[in-house]
């Protein structure tokens, strides 16, 4: 146990020491999109019923914010840890793969909850309403972090270099958080688009993360937790599987 916390700690520091950089970078750019897009697309985009855009587009931008930062966290510190070799002072100590897994994944929470708080207080002069099913928010919240931070622990693993990392993210992570109803409602798409937005997982952590603040979804928060419950534990088999094996990390 004493392993594990020593770990987490060691993670969290590691992105608090330069907040500036892993916090406040996030919540500007997140502050940008949301000055930028509701000025320009304001009077373009149907939100929902007695829903302003400029309210609409607020839970999107957080949950985009803390995805790509839940995923940051994990797969940066991995990646750093595996080029530089200090990943041998981790995998030394007598950690179970639970342990390790949990380290990084709680820590990657964490950022990604704390960019999305940032996010929310920045923006919610915009008209960002108080939560109508907070405990929905809540769930959402750290599950969508737990989804994306898991698959930066796979990614970090998985890449031998900063090259491999970013392809990962510039053609995987960038267009499942851009294409996933950040911007707009899905019900205004156009039927191909309509369908292939429902392949995309991250849509559903943002459409069930907007119906804790507005009760309104484009489909059930039901059906979109099970997706989301389900795409984390099958990604956290898949990173338990890749520690305990020592994929890429002993080998």
């Amino acid at each position: 146990m004493n392993g594990f916390y020593t770990l987490f700690k060691k993670e969290v520091l590691r992105f608090w020491k330069v907040a500036f950089q892993t916090v406040s970078a996030p919540v500007l750019t997140a502050l940008m999109y949301q000055l930028i897009f509701s000025h320009v697309l304001r009077s373009h985009v149907d939100a929902y019923p007695g829903v302003s855009y400029t309210a609409f587009l607020i839970p999107g931008l957080a949950m985009m914010s803390m995805a790509q930062n839940a995923f940051a966290n994990g797969s940066s510190s991995l990646i750093q840890s595996k080029i530089t070799g200090n990943i041998v002072f981790i995998l030394l100590p007598p950690l179970g793969a639970l342990e390790f897994f949990a380290a990084y994944l709680l820590a990657a929470i964490a950022r990604g909850l704390l960019v999305g708080l940032g996010v929310l207080v920045v923006t919610a002069w915009f008209g960002l309403p108080l939560p109508a099913q907070p405990l929905w928010v809540l769930a959402f919240a750290v599950l969508g972090c737990g989804v994306l931070g898991t698959l930066g622990i796979i990614a970090g693993i998985w890449a031998e270099k900063f090259d491999q990392l970013a392809a990962f993210q510039n053609f995987l992570i960038m267009p499942l958080t851009f294409l996933s109803g950040v911007f707009y409602s899905i019900n205004s798409l156009p039927p191909i688009w309509f369908a292939a937005s429902h392949a995309n997982p991250v849509f559903y952590m943002i459409d069930g993360f907007r119906y804790g603040f507005f009760g309104q979804a484009d489909i059930s928060p039901w059906l979109s937790l099970g997706v989301v419950g389900t795409s984390f534990v099958a990604l956290a088999s898949l990173a338990l599987g890749m520690i305990k094996s020592g994929y890429k990390l002993r080998h």
